[in-house]
């Protein structure tokens, strides 16, 4: 067996034990909220799932033979300012356009709402484990199997999907949604995402860009909302969610069947990152 076949027979051995591990412990860490009758953002569980992709990964880098030469922790910000700049502005700019679009068709309706000043350091810690656990390690390491890239980026966006599920129910909300459409829809997004923060990934040779886009989009959707109510037509309520894993949505029917999203703890957000990834993958691409 040549030398290349023996790394990457290393490489998917790893790679199958880095996705294994995250999924499992996600679940683990929901059995672990449900046996001590925690709520599933309040229990240790959470922490277990949040930190599980950046330590099984540090652990099979330190232990497993992966080392730390793609870890992609430099900022490189020499030649990548426009990719930073990308990264800050392109999930306001694709709310912006969606809220637009959505109040001049009436599918979202505002009756008021205060824009408010909010620090979500939650937000910014949570997406080093995540994004260090999927783009420092996962997707570096799905490049060097020479694989299409477009296939590596699949592949790291259905594993980084599967690893939400545990807690799905906590970080999105939609209430009139069945499961049965609402993962495969999900993963999906996932999937669109991955492409767009594994591309960057590349260009820059950094994992900051894409944590930057991914705690942007989560910091300004939440800002967006704070202390906010919206109104979605029936039949849209998925463009709805609350987010950051700490937030609920408490959702409720009016007498014209639209969905009301109050503003709890640190508020809510258009979902509108979907739309945001099909812009960010075409201009991308």
């Amino acid at each position: 067996m040549d030398t290349q076949s023996q790394n990457n027979e290393h490489t998917v051995r790893n790679l199958a034990i880095f996705a294994l591990l995250v999924i499992a412990l996600g679940w683990l860490g929901r059995w672990l909220d449900s046996l001590m009758g925690s709520a599933p953002s309040q229990g240790i569980g959470m922490t277990i799932w949040i930190i599980s992709p950046l330590a099984v990964s540090f652990l099979l880098r330190a232990f497993a033979g992966d080392g730390w030469k793609d870890l992609g922790i430099r900022p490189a910000t020499r030649g990548n300012v426009l990719w930073y700049a990308i990264s800050l502005l392109v999930y306001p700019v694709c709310a912006t356009i969606v809220l637009v679009v959505g109040l001049a068709t009436g599918t979202v309706s505002s009756p008021g709402f205060s824009l408010a000043a909010i620090i979500l350091v939650q937000q910014a810690i949570k997406n080093i484990f995540e994004e260090f656990g999927f783009r420092g390690y996962l997707a570096p390491k799905m490049y060097e199997l020479g694989l299409n890239v477009f296939v590596a980026h699949v592949v790291v966006g259905l594993i980084w999907g599967g690893w939400h599920l545990p807690y799905l129910s906590v970080i999105i909300s939609y209430p009139t949604e069945s499961v049965a459409t609402l993962v495969p829809r999900f993963l999906a997004a996932a999937v669109a995402a991955s492409i767009v923060y594994g591309e960057i990934r590349i260009v820059t040779d950094s994992v900051w860009p894409a944590w930057l886009m991914h705690t942007v989009g989560g910091v300004f959707m939440g800002a967006l909302m704070l202390h906010g109510l919206f109104r979605i037509s029936s039949g849209m309520e998925f463009l709805v969610g609350s987010h950051d894993g700490v937030s609920k949505c408490v959702h409720h029917y009016d007498d014209e069947h639209t969905v009301d999203c109050l503003s709890e703890a640190k508020g809510f957000f258009i979902d509108t990152r979907g739309s945001c990834r099909c812009l960010c993958i075409l201009w991308i691409w």
